[in-house]
């Protein structure tokens, strides 16, 4: 049979289009029918490149015995959460009240108003103590739903009312800097001295995590602790987790960061390009660029979401296959597929990175390719009355609307192109999104329609929280001089979660760094030139410092007049001088330097 996503954006799901599964995508309409026939909903959520849920529709979604099972009693919603975050962010929360194993394939049975009565990740199709069998699972939950129906609506009810006490939390005081460093070396107890990285297996990247334990105060205040990060990528870099084309794979099995799960996703290394220059690590951030442009690049100019673990090898499905071979021999096949949905969020991740990463390391190209991302999802990824939209896939935008975390990481990816080319248009682009993201309301529609609240959960995963995002594209405005309204609403979405970014830092790194970023006055140098190839200018981009501006007098302007402060008054003065260096903490600046000699590369010289 054809179902009804073979028309869908989504590759994920046209991947199940030939299932005899009855599927329904996410929306009204599958409600809409498990309301009309009075039966539970089985809502499926996984991704393109996830390799254990493609087991699973192999083993089961393309089994017509199941697949019957599965139709008779249920409404089947299929579901990419890359597509739908908040959906699978509501329902992973959700999850956890009945599972400790947490993870892709996520299997969620609901009421007809999507309230979850039970879930869990991956069933086998025979039972495999202690899991059981993906059919026995079906048949125990149609008896609960045919016999003890109050208990389980009850049980729904009960955990949709409890994810939404937890959704309320009180403010806190902001932490102090003795706080943060506490919380960086939290983090750096747990390192593994003998292969770098943090915890055991499975080991991930946790390139947020790295972030935080970079940042100027930790570097400061804790050094030990952001000696762990520098080590961490070192490890990671030399390990089976780098392939040999420069990207980096989604997790290692084992400590010593061999056996990779080999998907690569634009998020993790997205985030690994700026450790890697905060690291100093240049041959790494080249080869993550490389990857980048090479292979997650998309044609027009966007970037795909990830590259798929598993490949055709002489007519078989390979799991990592194809990343064992040498890079030379990797010509003669053919290469993993790219899931080439173009997310707003993760390209803004991306954007930001090739900007950051381009200036410090003179890489115009690099620079360029984040005009072009820019430049591709602002024409693409909208809906017809203008509004950006979570994604796009081969130029056809997504129905799924943007989150508030897509619109402040694209928000802030843009005030970074614009800092990198000394075009204003971009930055003031970047704010106009960025206020349309901090007042969005939080939630998925039809979640919220059914009186079901949002994840309370805001720690870390393979991004940048939602808080944190918000925080983050708010500081960075503030920090251009866009007015302190972007400080106070940066530090309100921190005082929300510093109770829970203190008690669990390994989870909060994100939070944590603009957490540590507020204790101290942003170091702000903006060098005005006519040539940005010239010694101050080749000065003030090594310098430590939260943010780096090379523009010429016209641009500088430029930004004065669209509102940015930071750059009022910025001018080269005095006839016969051809450029001026003015080195500011928190916007009070030190007299202009025209002589790279005196523009300290430290921040504590300031």
């Amino acid at each position: 049979m054809t179902n009804r996503l073979a028309d869908t954006l989504s590759p994920y799901l046209r991947a199940h289009a030939d299932n005899p599964v009855d599927w329904y995508p996410w929306g009204e309409e599958a409600f809409a029918e498990a309301q009309r026939r009075d039966v539970p909903l089985l809502i499926s959520i996984g991704y393109s490149t996830c390799h254990w849920c493609h087991v699973m529709a192999r083993e089961s979604f393309a089994d017509t015995e199941t697949a019957a099972l599965i139709n008779h009693d249920f409404v089947a919603v299929k579901v990419d959460r890359e597509e739908h975050p908040e959906v699978d962010g509501a329902y992973m929360a959700a999850a956890s009240a009945f599972t400790q194993n947490l993870g892709w394939p996520l299997t969620v049975f609901a009421t007809p108003r999507g309230r979850t009565f039970f879930a869990g990740t991956y069933w086998p199709p025979e039972a495999r103590p202690p899991m059981p069998s993906f059919r026995d699972v079906l048949a125990a939950v149609r008896e609960a739903w045919t016999d003890r129906r109050a208990q389980a609506e009850e049980s729904a009810d009960a955990v949709t009312e409890a994810l939404a006490r937890a959704a309320v939390r009180q403010p806190s005081d902001l932490p102090d800097a003795a706080a943060v460093a506490a919380a960086a070396g939290a983090i750096a107890a747990r390192e593994d001295a003998a292969h770098g990285g943090f915890g055991g297996a499975p080991k991930f990247p946790v390139a947020t995590t790295l972030r935080f334990l970079q940042s100027p105060l930790v570097r400061r205040q804790a050094p030990d602790a952001a000696a762990s990060a520098d080590r961490a990528l070192e490890a990671m870099a030399a390990s089976d987790l780098r392939d040999d084309d420069g990207g980096f794979f989604r997790y290692a099995t084992r400590t010593d960061w061999t056996v990779p799960h080999y998907e690569r996703m634009l998020t993790d290394n997205a985030q690994l390009l700026d450790v890697a220059v905060a690291a100093g690590d240049e041959a790494t951030a080249r080869g993550i660029a490389d990857f980048l442009l090479g292979a997650l690049r998309r044609d027009g100019g966007g970037f795909g979401a990830a590259q798929d673990s598993e490949s055709w090898i002489d007519g078989e499905r390979s799991e990592g296959g194809y990343y064992q071979r040498p890079l030379a021999a990797r010509a003669e096949l053919q290469p993993p597929a790219v899931d080439g949905k173009v997310i707003t969020g993760w390209n803004g991740l991306a954007i930001g990175a090739l900007a950051r990463a381009g200036a410090a390391l003179d890489e115009p190209l690099w620079i360029d390719a984040a005009r072009a991302a820019v430049e591709a999802l602002q024409h693409v990824n909208r809906a017809t009355d203008g509004a950006l939209v979570r994604a796009s896939l081969d130029g056809t935008p997504s129905a799924a609307a943007a989150t508030p975390a897509d619109l402040a990481l694209f928000a802030d990816g843009m005030l970074a192109l614009a800092v990198a080319t000394g075009d204003a248009s971009w930055a003031a682009h970047g704010r106009t999104i960025l206020d349309e993201a901090l007042a969005g309301v939080a939630g998925e529609p039809l979640l919220r329609a059914q009186g079901i609240a949002p994840s309370p959960d805001q720690t870390d995963g393979d991004l940048p929280s939602d808080a944190a995002a918000l925080a983050e594209a708010a500081y960075r405005a503030w920090v251009l001089g866009a007015g302190d309204r972007y400080r106070d609403a940066a530090a309100a979405l921190v005082r929300e979660h510093t109770a829970s970014a203190l008690g669990q830092p390994f989870a909060h790194g994100s939070l944590l760094r603009v957490a540590a970023a507020l204790v101290d006055a942003p170091r702000q140098i903006v060098v005005v030139t006519d040539d940005p190839s010239s010694a101050l200018s080749h000065a003030a981009r090594r310098a430590d410092a939260d943010v780096v501006a090379v523009v010429t007098p016209a641009q500088a302007d430029a930004f004065a007049v669209a509102g940015f402060e930071l750059f009022d008054g910025r001018s080269v003065g005095d006839a016969g001088v051809r450029e001026r260096a003015f080195d500011c903490r928190g916007f009070v600046c030190r007299l202009p330097v025209s002589d790279a000699a005196e523009l300290p590369h430290a921040r504590d010289a300031v």
